[in-house]
């Protein structure tokens, strides 16, 4: 045979030009996209919008084969669209074309989550002739009406997404012709119309997963005469209100469910024992939460858990959490699986009212990734078991009666990451083994009564992110191993007996945000070396007795949003280096200290909600920059040396809080508060502002306390003081205002009982919810002394005019203010009576009227205020008896002045007895005044006359002479005659007495 080289380099080339052919023939055999069905695309992409961009860039005339499409998946045989998936773009926005009708081959259509519709808002009809569907998606979008019965005719459909539309459903019998069906989603479509849903799935034996999530079912305790659900793995009925006995439901049969979600269903009694047979079961969710673990669901259930669970050897989780009315915690976990390879990794029993120990068994659940039984009534110590939990991530025994010290065993747990023991009677020492835990986050062990150092080998648990130890009994100092947690974000020692100085070392600054020293008793300066901590959100060194300067260095923390140095020893000057760099800065608390000098006149923070310098020695006048903080709810500059008047600010404010007391403010009452119309709380007392009360101050309808005593306040109380319909406390005292107390005080409806408390007025929950923490201080003058109060003050109604010059009645209008709890007129000129109707005043529990000129009886009827504790009625012009009665008996022990200076009054308890002469003198007085008042007139109308008949004659004889003379005569002619017959007659006397 020739092999010459040539030969062989033709053969060669031959090869390679027939492998080229074979190549390019393979070529021509990949299918492209079909004209028609591109087109249909096309016209399907028309109906979508373009407003910026375009959606479906490759979807393109000039790109011929459209099975290179995005989201478009051709066969790789017949070149036909067999998928459709656009699921999850919301910028897809327009109508579904009819165009979709070409793709006759599509078996996989996905459009969940997009902005498309049909013509009329619901799904679109046509949907139902893409026969060839095999899984159909649509969830999420923005349909609404009901769900197409159309949807029937895809009798090749395995899994049909419905859910999370606005949409209903009146008859859902057109399932049945689905008899593919693996997987149904009609979560939070409206099936509330149909009572026999269970009969319909029922009737679909493929299906494998069931979800019908809000779907406003009405029962789910229908009877089944024979139950095809044989391949059911999923089934999640939760946020359906079903309101029966647990134990009806027509489920609990079906062996071979994995996963069973009836959260929130307000199912109740006792689970049945037909749950132990669930042999396949993996997760079970009964609580107030989902599966996800986030959302409260909308109902509660209360059920009991007596079944014996110990052959579920494939429960993972097993989450009852506030769904539980009772139990024991010792029974219930004896109950667990107890299989040789037991996969149990969440439990969660939180919110129960779980009573017992925890048993040393519970060490046995080795597989446990999660373990929450907080919020219950478990006593006794953490069991020693727990050691033997090595897969634990999250421990949460938080809020029960725990006693004891924290096990050493806990830090064999190495992957935990989460522990929170807070709210027991914890004590003892920190263990050491708690220190292992390398891979712990967050160590919650606040509010317990742990006792000792902290050790310093916390330093450690290099990945802690959270260590709160408040509330405790911890003493000593903080170890400078602490400063090794260069992970923690939020480090808490709040509330415990720390002393010594805050030393370098003891934080780490690299990630920490949330720093709370706060309540301890730290001494020294505040560390220059804290303006490191650059991510600081919050600072708080509150309660300690910190002392010098504030450094400068805090002004380095751009990133703060609150700072609280409050209740310290501090001093010296705030300046502008301090705050004007700290532009984020929202709560700012100086107060109680001995800061001094004016405010600095820069403040970079105009997002502020709090400003609190209360208790200090600033002086100076208010700067104008406080009218550029907008977000203003809480301004406290009281017990200070400020002076001058309020700042005019054009802007409207929304300052809630206004709290300037004891200072030396002055000037006539600040006129720019009428443009305060947010303000609640407004406290002026103890300043030196005088004028008029204006009318306009009945326009701040939101005000619940004015408290305007002390300052040099003059003329009358505006009558419209009487449309702040929400005031609930109202204090003038210690002024010069005269004048009458306005007669409508029936309007103040919210010193009343009947007065509605509305949702979202609760004045505590805003303040704190707002400002973050609460004045711990309110003072108020009642029961004849000043009164200090906490959270409580925002419940007391009171009521102060005393120390003015009112005049008049005391209006009988004021006793329908049936929820006052103070009422002090005292030292005023108020006379008349007391109101007899005083008694409906329920609430009072001090009343003080005394130093006034209050006349007549005490009303009986004072004897029915059972709460009062404190009364005065001294220095009046009351008389009469008073009222018998043991309330007032106690009162008058506990204070023998209170009748003091009523010289009228009379009767036990007094010495002085209601004699004849004496106390019954206003029943005499009443007496006299019925019997003799006919007599009394008479004998007036008769020395009427006489006087004036005496005078007409006595003018007669005075300037007529003939008159005068011509009298005389006439009475010296009647004496002689009277004469004359007075010796006759005396004369016949005795000679009549000398003849016997």
């Amino acid at each position: 045979m020739d092999r010459s080289p040539a030969k062989f380099v033709l053969l060669l080339m031959a090869a390679a030009t027939w492998s080229c052919f074979l190549v390019a023939d393979a070529g021509k055999l990949q299918p492209s996209c079909i004209g028609r069905e591109r087109d249909a695309l096309l016209a399907f992409k028309q109906g979508i919008r373009h407003d910026h961009y375009d959606n479906l860039g490759s979807w393109q005339q000039e790109r011929q084969d459209c099975c290179q499409w995005e989201g478009i998946t051709c066969d790789n045989v017949t070149g036909h669209v067999v998928k459709l998936d656009l699921g999850g773009r919301y910028d897809l926005v327009g109508q579904i074309s009819p165009s979709l009708l070409s793709l006759e081959h599509l078996e996989y259509l996905n459009l969940n989550w997009t902005g498309l519709c049909g013509p009329d808002g619901g799904v679109p009809e046509f949907l139902g002739s893409l026969k060839n569907l095999r899984h159909l998606d649509l969830s999420g979008m923005p349909f609404s009406g009901m769900a197409p019965p159309q949807l029937g005719n895809l009798s090749k459909l395995e899994y049909l997404y419905l859910s999370y539309m606005d949409m209903y459903s009146t008859d859902i019998s057109w399932l049945t012709r689905l008899p593919l069906l693996v997987q149904l989603d009609m979560s939070l479509i409206n099936l509330s119309s149909i009572a026999d849903w269970p009969l319909v799935v029922n009737k679909i034996p493929s299906l494998k997963l069931l979800r019908l999530v809000e779907c406003s079912l009405s029962s789910a305790n229908q009877s089944l005469a024979h139950l095809n659900l044989t391949n059911l793995q999923y089934l999640d009925l939760s946020d359906n209100y079903f309101g029966h006995p647990i134990a009806s439901s027509w489920f609990w049969n079906i062996t071979s469910i994995k996963y069973l979600d009836l959260s929130g269903t307000s199912l109740y009694g006792p689970f049945p024992n037909e749950l132990g047979n669930m042999t396949s079961l993996q997760e079970l969710y009964f609580g107030p939460y989902s599966s996800d673990g986030d959302s409260p669901t909308t109902t509660a259930n209360t059920a009991t858990m007596t079944v014996d669970l110990k052959n579920l050897c494939d429960l993972e989780d097993l989450l009852l959490d506030g769904s539980l009315s009772s139990g024991n915690i010792t029974e219930f976990i004896d109950k667990l699986p107890r299989c040789s390879s037991n996969r149990l990794q969440r439990l969660r029993l939180s919110r129960n009212n779980m009573v017992g120990i925890l048993p040393n068994r519970l060490g046995n659940l080795t597989n446990l990734a999660l373990l929450d039984l907080s919020y219950n009534n478990i006593t006794g110590a953490i069991p020693l078991g727990i050691s033997n939990l090595s897969c634990l991530e999250t421990l949460d025994l938080s809020n029960n009666l725990l006693a004891g010290a924290i096990p050493l065993g806990l830090g064999n747990c190495t992957s935990l990451q989460y522990v929170s023991l807070t709210s027991n009677s914890l004590n003892g020492p920190i263990q050491p083994g708690i220190q292992s835990c390398n891979t712990l986050q967050d160590l919650l062990l606040s509010y317990n009564s742990i006792t000792g150092a902290i050790p310093p080998m916390l330093g450690n648990c290099t990945s802690l992110e959270t260590l709160d130890l408040s509330n405790n009994h911890l003493t000593g100092v903080m170890p400078p191993g602490l400063g090794n947690c260069t992970s923690l974000q939020y480090f808490s020692l709040s509330n415990n007996h720390l002393t010594g100085t805050i030393s370098p070392g003891t934080v780490s600054c690299t990630t920490l945000n949330d720093l709370d020293l706060s309540y301890n008793n730290l001494t020294g300066d505040i560390p220059p070396w804290l303006g490191n901590c650059t991510n600081l959100q919050s600072l708080s060194l509150s309660k300690n007795l910190l002392n010098g300067h504030v450094p400068s260095e805090i002004g380095l923390l751009g990133n703060l949003t609150r700072l609280d140095l409050s209740n310290n020893n501090l001093d010296g000057v705030i300046r502008e280096e301090h705050l004007v760099a700290l532009k984020n800065l929202e709560h700012l608390d100086l107060s109680h200290n001995s800061f001094s000098g004016h405010l600095p006149s820069e403040f970079g923070a105009t997002g502020l909600l709090e400003l609190t310098l209360s208790s200090n020695y600033f002086s100076g006048h208010i700067p104008e920059y406080i009218c550029m903080f907008w977000n203003l709810v809480v301004l406290d500059l009281s017990d200070n040396l400020f002076m001058g008047g309020l700042p005019r600010c054009s802007r409207k404010p929304n300052l809630v809080f206004l709290i300037l007391n004891h200072n030396k403010f002055s000037g006539k009452f600040p006129s720019s508060l009428k443009n305060y119309s947010s303000l609640a709380f407004m406290d002026l007392s103890m300043n030196s502002f005088y004028g008029t009360l204006p009318s306009w101050i009945g326009d701040l309808v939101y005000l619940r306390f004015l408290q305007l005593s002390h300052n040099f306040l003059c003329g009358d109380i505006p009558v419209t003081i009487t449309n702040l319909k929400r005031l609930r406390q109202l204090s003038l005292a210690g002024n010069s205002i005269s004048g009458v107390i306005p007669f409508s005080l029936s309007n103040l409806t919210a010193m009343t009982q009947k007065h509605p408390k509305k949702p979202g007025v609760d004045m505590f929950v805003w303040y704190t919810s707002r400002v973050g923490k609460f004045r711990e201080v309110w003072s108020i003058v009642m029961k004849r002394q000043e009164l200090k109060y906490g959270a409580r003050i925002f419940d007391v109604i009171s009521m102060d005019l005393s120390l003015n010059n009112l005049t008049g009645e005391i209006p009988d209008g004021i006793t329908s203010l049936n929820g006052l709890l103070n009422l002090n007129l005292s030292w005023n000129q108020l006379s008349g009576k007391i109101p007899d109707r005083i008694g409906a005043m329920e609430s009072l529990e001090s009343l003080d009227l005394s130093r006034n000129n209050l006349s007549g009886e005490i009303p009986t009827s004072l004897t029915d205020l059972t709460y009062l504790s404190s009364l005065d009625l001294s220095y009046n012009n009351l008389t009469g008896r008073i009222p018998p009665g043991r309330q007032l008996d106690t009162l008058y022990l506990e204070n023998q002045s209170i009748y003091t200076g009523n010289v009228g009054l009379c009767g036990p308890p007094l010495e002085r007895n209601c004699s004849r002469n004496n106390a019954p003198e206003h029943d005499n007085q009443q007496k006299i005044k019925k019997v003799s008042e006919p007599v009394l007139f008479f004998y007036f109308g008769l020395g009427s006359g006489f006087v004036a008949g005496l005078w007409v004659v006595f003018c007669t004889l005075l300037f007529k002479k003939v008159w005068r003379l011509a009298y005389f005569r006439l009475f010296d002619k009647l004496y002689d005659k009277a004469y004359v017959f007075l010796v006759v007659t005396w004369g016949r006397i005795k000679h009549k007495e000398t003849k016997t």
